[in-house]
């Protein structure tokens, strides 16, 4: 079990006054069988009203308006989580499972590709030669590797709005793209899969207890194979317990971790902060 303590914080400047804001947060992590949240809170400053609901998906949203005159915001997301490694599924389904109508009708907001997850017909080619005669379990590791292998990580190419088939088509993103990339091509083949965002301690293994490091608002998959199977395809391994799961849904506007309209204050600055801690 790995135990971390997480600080998010996002800062916003504006050219001229805000008269009022309407915001959005998906910044409390999930209460998950192997995550075990201790605390968590999100406050934003100014803030004049604040409510939390759980979204279609199941993601614990934190609702927040500003009427008052203000210049900046600050939004701060503090959280103190206990995490366990996650076994792989016992009895992983074959093919008969997945192909079944009964599944896909289950499963269907997880097969279906959106909009952003569209995948280009090469990508769609390319995740059917990796199916071999692997499993389904095996397929979807040798489909996010593969898919993994054919992108460079390049961060400031793309942005919350680039498409699948866009960062494809240049083969350069960040986490986000690589995710969507990696849930596109497992659904194109028949496997569920579910977009994840979170945290990830880089160095939880390693790093000295109490010693806080500049950690990530990071991006994987689930798939399913009679369980959900967690995977980060940006660094090809299982997320494990330096992965804290925040929301999950089919893409990325399903589970931004701030949203929100203002009214006045022109041209915006935003910065963001996290930093982790491991506690044991």
């Amino acid at each position: 079990m790995t135990r971390l303590h997480i600080v998010h914080r996002t800062t916003f400047s504006y050219a001229r006054t805000v008269t009022a804001s309407y915001n959005e947060a998906r910044m409390r992590p999930l209460q998950l069988p192997r995550q075990n949240v201790l605390a968590a809170r999100v406050t934003a400053t100014p803030a004049t009203h604040q409510s939390t609901y759980t979204d279609y998906w199941g993601t614990e949203v934190t609702a927040f308006e500003v009427l008052t005159p203000h210049e900046g915001l600050v939004v701060l997301a503090e959280s103190r989580v206990d995490v366990s490694p996650t076994p792989p599924p016992a009895e992983p389904v074959g093919w008969d499972v997945l192909r079944d109508p009964a599944t896909a009708d289950r499963m269907c907001e997880q097969l279906d590709a959106t909009p952003v997850t569209e995948p280009a017909p090469d990508l769609v080619e390319l995740a059917h030669d990796l199916l071999g005669g692997r499993t389904p379990s095996e397929a979807a590791t040798a489909i996010l590797t593969g898919v993994r292998d054919e992108v460079e990580y390049v961060p400031g190419v793309t942005g919350v709005h680039t498409r699948a088939s866009e960062a494809w088509e240049a083969r350069k993103g960040v986490c986000q793209d690589i995710a969507h990339l990696g849930a596109a091509a497992l659904r194109a083949v028949g496997i569920p899969a579910r977009y994840v965002s979170g945290y990830l301690h880089p160095l939880a293994a390693a790093s000295e207890p109490g010693v806080p490091v500049s950690g990530e608002s990071h991006a994987w998959v689930e798939y399913w194979v009679g369980d959900w199977v967690r995977f980060d395809p940006t660094n090809r391994t299982p997320a494990d317990d330096h992965h804290v799961v925040v929301a999950r849904g089919r893409e990325y506007g399903d589970v931004a971790p701030l949203k929100g309209v203002y009214s006045g204050g022109g041209r915006s600055e935003q910065s963001v902060e996290v930093r982790i801690t491991r506690e044991a």
